[in-house]
C-alpha cells in the first residue's frame, strides 16, 4: 500500500509528520513535489493497451498502479522553469503542467484525501457562507465589491466598523520565495475616501465582530479538533492573529466546542464531501461562535508542534490507509 503525496518541496512539517505516521504503520508514502516537475522529477503518462503512469524522482520511481491513496495538498507547478524563459513560453509550459499533473490526479483510482473538484468547490469564500448560513452558522456580513460607494454605504450600516480581506490565497512573494501574506485589515475613514483601486481588483469587506478569542478547528474525516487563543493579547494580532503567529504558536489551548456547533460544522463538511479542513471561528464577548471559513488545505502543523493535545497527522495517516 502505498500514499501519493502532492506537494511542493519548501512545505512545511505537515508532510514529514504525516509520513512518519504512514511509516510507523508499515506502509509507504511517496513525495510529488510539483515545484520540481518537469525539471527535475519526471511523469510518464502511457494510454493504450494498457494504462501505464510512473513517477521517476532521482533514484526513486513509482509505479502509480501501487497507489492506494494520494493527499493532494500544496500544488507549485513549474515554478523551477527558468525565469528567464520568454514570459509567453514559461506560462504556457506552467499551465501545462497543471493540466498534466490534475489530470493524472483525477485518473487515479482509490481514496482522495480531497478530490480535486470538492476542493476547488469548497474554495469558493461566498458559497461557503452561504451554506454556512443555511445550515444555522453565525457569518459576519460580508460585502464584495468594485463600487466605492457601496463600500462607503455597507460601512455606515456597521457601527463597530469593517475590515478588508482577500477571498483568494493572496501573496507576495520577494526574489528569494519567501512569502508575505495579505492580512485581513481595518478599513479607515482615510481608506474609505481613497478606494480608486477597487476599479482594478474587487475587494471582500465583512463587520468588524468583537473577539474573545478565535478558533483554529481542525477536522479529519469525523474527528474535530479545536484550539483557541486569545488573539486580543497582543496588539499586532487584534485584526488577524496570523500577523503575531510566532509569538502566539504556544498560546493554543484546547477548547471543547458546543456539540451543536460541530455537528453544523460536520455537515458544512459533508456539503463540500470534505474529508479535511481547517476552520476560522471567532467567539465574541458574548460567547456566540461566528464562523469565517474553512480552509480546504489549511494548515496544522504548529498545534500539532506544540501541543500533544492533537494527533492531527496520525488522523490523516490512519483515513489515507483506511478509506477506500
Amino acid at each position: 500500500m502505498t500514499v501519493l503525496i502532492v506537494t511542493f518541496s519548501q512545505d512545511n512539517e505537515s508532510i514529514p509528520l504525516v509520513i512518519k505516521e504512514i511509516a510507523a504503520r508499515g506502509e509507504k508514502a511517496f513525495r510529488f513535489d510539483t515545484d520540481r516537475y518537469p525539471t527535475e522529477v519526471k511523469l510518464d503518462i502511457y494510454y493504450g493497451d494498457s494504462e501505464r503512469v510512473i513517477i521517476t524522482d532521482g533514484e526513486q520511481k513509482l509505479d502509480l498502479s501501487e497507489v492506494s491513496s494520494v493527499w493532494y495538498r500544496r500544488m507549485r507547478y513549474g515554478q523551477k522553469i527558468p525565469d528567464s524563459m520568454d514570459k509567453q513560453f514559461r506560462d504556457a509550459s506552467i499551465n501545462e503542467c497543471r493540466a498534466t499533473v490534475r489530470g493524472m490526479i483525477a485518473s487515479l483510482q482509490g481514496f482522495h484525501f480531497d478530490k480535486m473538484s470538492n476542493v476547488d468547490r469548497a474554495n469558493n469564500k461566498q458559497l461557503q457562507l452561504q451554506v454556512a448560513r443555511e445550515i444555522g452558522l453565525l457569518t459576519p456580513r460580508t460585502l464584495t465589491s468594485n463600487n466605492p460607494e457601496a463600500v462607503k454605504q455597507f460601512a455606515q450600516e456597521c457601527q463597530q466598523g469593517i475590515i478588508t480581506k482577500m477571498l483568494s490565497s493572496f501573496a507576495i512573494y520577494d526574489q528569494q520565495g519567501r512569502e508575505n501574506v495579505v492580512f485581513t485589515t481595518p478599513v479607515t475613514d482615510d481608506d474609505l475616501e481613497n478606494m480608486d483601486g477597487l476599479r482594478f481588483c474587487p475587494m471582500t469587506f465583512q463587520e468588524n465582530v468583537p473577539k474573545a478569542l478565535e478558533l483554529r478547528t481542525t477536522i479529519v474525516g469525523h474527528r474535530v479538533f479545536t484550539a483557541a487563543v486569545d488573539s486580543q493579547s497582543l496588539e499586532g494580532s487584534t485584526y488577524d492573529w496570523r500577523k503575531e503567529g510566532k509569538a502566539l504558536v504556544e498560546s493554543w489551548q484546547p477548547y471543547d466546542l458546543p456539540e451543536d456547533i460541530e455537528k453544523k460544522l460536520l455537515k458544512l463538511m459533508a456539503y463540500f464531501g470534505l474529508n479535511y479542513g481547517a476552520i476560522d471561528i471567532l467567539v465574541t464577548p458574548d460567547g456566540k461562535h461566528v464562523f469565517l471559513e474553512v480552509n480546504p488545505v489549511g494548515e496544522f502543523f504548529w498545534m500539532e508542534v506544540y501541543s500533544p493535545h492533537y494527533p492531527i497527522s496520525q488522523a490523516i495517516a490512519e483515513i489515507l490507509l483506511t478509506q477506500k
